[in-house]
């Protein structure tokens, strides 16, 4: 049974999607909340697998209970699925960096919703190579940090071909186009990505392309 807790301050669009998860058997509705400081709260009290997060709330907005609750259990804890009205809106981008696993927009169809629950609670990120290309892009906006000693040591822990599945993960390749682009099986390129998060104390796929972004290893349109 997948935990989920939903936060959104909107009656309506709580009451809508407790509604639609309800109607799956493996699904369960743990708690509600309509504020980023509630959410936060549940989710200590909780323990959901999922938290499906409005990113504009009172007292406390999406991306800092993001935050909140991402940097409370780095290993095991709740994963966030950001729930936008708009695609490209600033707070998705500063709510991946705050931890989050993903998003979809409010109007996706409901199968996609309970699809992208189930994704996430298996640990998996839910962020498709189109936008995590268009994050990148976003991310040009920023200047790369420099290797730190630490950073430099989590890296030196990959292997060759690890380093090189980080550097196509950078630039927002799926498990089929890493396959393609080395010439190996997908089961294999998913055996190295597990290995990279790993290594480098990443939570999901779409926080090693922030990763690879802030330490330099990829450049927007380049490699």
């Amino acid at each position: 049974m997948i935990r989920v807790l939903l936060a959104d301050d909107e009656d309506l669009m709580r009451a809508g999607l407790r509604m639609m998860l309800q109607t799956q058997p493996d699904l369960t509705v743990v708690g509600e909340a309509a504020d980023g400081r509630e959410t936060v709260r549940l989710a200590a009290a909780t323990a959901p697998d999922v938290v499906l997060m409005d990113v504009r709330m009172p007292l406390l907005d999406g991306v800092a209970a993001t935050r909140q609750i991402t940097g409370a259990a780095q290993h095991g804890g709740p994963r966030v699925l950001i729930l936008t009205t708009f695609e490209l809106d600033e707070y998705v981008f500063d709510a991946v960096r705050a931890g989050a696993g993903g998003f979809l927009l409010k109007r996706s169809p409901p199968e996609v919703l309970i699809d992208g629950i189930r994704t996430l609670a298996a640990g998996e990120a839910l962020l498709g190579p189109s936008i995590t290309r268009r994050l990148l892009a976003e991310f040009a906006r920023a200047t790369p940090a420099a290797h730190q000693p630490e950073i430099t040591r989590r890296l030196s822990r990959l292997t060759g071909r690890e380093h090189g599945v980080l550097l196509l993960l950078g630039r927002g390749l799926s498990n089929a186009e890493i396959a393609a682009r080395l010439h190996i099986g997908e089961a294999t390129v998913k055996t190295h990505v597990t290995r990279v998060l790993d290594k480098l104390a990443l939570r999901d796929r779409v926080h090693a392309v922030v990763f690879a972004f802030d330490h330099g290893l990829v450049r927007p349109g380049g490699g």
